[in-house]
């Protein structure tokens, strides 16, 4: 029972996180808990205050051209989705489950009025309630007409969101968003899925330095990733281009393929990426600029689409269901998590103004460090491509008595955790 109780803690400790600091200005925060980033000594410090380099509303032309590529996983069962659609289908409750005036039928250019009603009922969080069973997989959940082309990786029904944010002083951050139907969670020792959600905001940033990329980071369960661009993985087609890989179900985002570790030791709460079908969202986007708060329409895809869309990226609700009651017969408990959380907060929440590439830091992560790694972490398991660790030396040694020394004087492995850990 006692390992049980200690795994829920782990489980619940994991999900809570911080964001990062946000200022008028400084360097960027890439450091681990041992040592500071180097490779970036040379550049300035953000200033978003400071010598900006593009005007509101418009897009550089970099941004689309080191866009990253998605791959969805070859199982996946909740694709891409419309927001405005998706919308349609949905009507305003507050959080006590009493219907919000005015919000019974919804679409996607009133979303921010309902603004107004939160802010009526001192702050009272507006959700999106699904109109029928969201439980039953409907196609706005699902999106299962929505799987990219494979002549060029287009999803006609499902726009990505760019949201592009000056940083002054020859920085730019192009943040990426993608919105699925519904997020299926992970499985905990074989048991789940705990932590579904209707409604799936995920995203990417690509940060550039006078119109060079230099940090990839990806979102991943309430955190994630950030890399050095140059050593990513690049579209064989097109070597520009970084290859993200969207997790089963989760859709968190991910620099291999494999299974992919986190928040638990032991390899107890995993997701996995492969190959699957690839998506490009400059096919089909919708484009804004930010600053100071501000949105400012800029042309995606499909010219004027932005307008057509209104003002919905202030709506500050939640962009699905409230967390069902106990009372609720698709509603299940485990010592882990409830089987249906609270939909998601949108892009606005995601800490757009952020110094550092990291959105926000985990609960452990008491230095407020933002390791961007030099090296992806390679996937596990049979669909990984291969380790990078060096804990392969073990494999290669055949001797019993040295490898049992290498062990003994690598602490059983431990070494090599620390300097991936300070290395990447």
């Amino acid at each position: 029972m006692l390992p049980l109780l200690v795994l829920s803690l782990l489980l619940v400790l994991g999900s809570f996180s911080h964001p990062t600091k946000t200022s008028q200005g400084g360097n960027l925060h890439v450091n681990n808990i041992l040592k500071n980033s180097k490779r970036l000594s040379g550049y300035p410090p953000l200033f978003p205050e400071h010598k900006r380099i593009i005007q509101d509303g418009q897009v550089p032309y970099y941004v689309v051209e080191y866009a990253p590529l998605v791959h969805l996983y070859s199982e996946e069962k909740y694709f891409p989705c419309d927001i405005a659609r998706y919308v349609d289908h949905f009507h305003a409750v507050f959080g006590n489950g009493s219907d919000v005036p005015g919000g019974q039928h919804l679409n996607i250019g009133a979303l921010s009025k309902l603004n107004h009603y939160s802010a009526a009922k001192k702050g009272s969080e507006v959700f999106l309630m699904a109109n029928t069973d969201f439980d039953k997989n409907p196609d706005y959940i699902t999106g299962r007409h929505n799987k990219p082309k494979y002549i060029n990786g287009e999803i006609e029904e499902a726009p990505a969101v760019l949201i592009v944010v000056d940083k002054g002083n020859g920085w730019v951050d192009a943040f990426w968003f993608y919105f699925y139907g519904f997020n299926l969670g992970p499985f905990v020792m074989g048991t789940g899925p705990f932590g579904n959600h209707v409604g799936d905001w995920e995203h990417s940033l690509v940060r550039f330095y006078n119109g060079s990329p230099i940090i990839v980071w990806m979102s991943a369960h309430g955190g994630g990733g950030s890399y050095f661009y140059k050593n990513l993985e690049k579209h064989y087609n097109d070597d520009k281009r970084p290859v993200i890989f969207s997790a089963r179900g989760t859709h968190a985002n991910y620099a291999s393929v494999g299974q992919q570790n986190h928040d638990l030791p032991w390899a107890m709460l995993s997701d996995f990426t492969d190959r699957g079908p690839l998506w490009d969202p400059t096919k089909n986007f919708l484009a804004y600029t930010y600053s100071d708060g501000r949105i400012t329409y800029a042309n995606g895809s499909h010219p004027k689409r932005e307008e057509r869309y209104g003002d919905w990226l202030y709506f500050e609700g939640r962009w699905g269901d409230n967390k069902l009651p106990s009372s609720d017969e698709r509603q299940k408990w485990s010592p882990f998590e409830w089987k249906y959380i609270a939909g998601p907060s949108g892009p606005l929440s995601k800490n757009l103004d952020r110094l550092s590439p990291c959105q926000r830091t985990k609960w452990w992560n008491f230095w407020d460090g933002c390791n961007t790694r030099v090296y992806p972490k390679m996937g596990q398991g049979i669909e990984s491509e291969g380790n990078n660790g060096c804990g392969n030396i073990f494999r290669g040694i055949r001797s019993g008595i040295v490898r049992s020394f290498v062990q003994t004087i690598t602490w059983g492995g431990w070494a090599c955790w620390v300097l991936d850990l300070i290395y990447g």
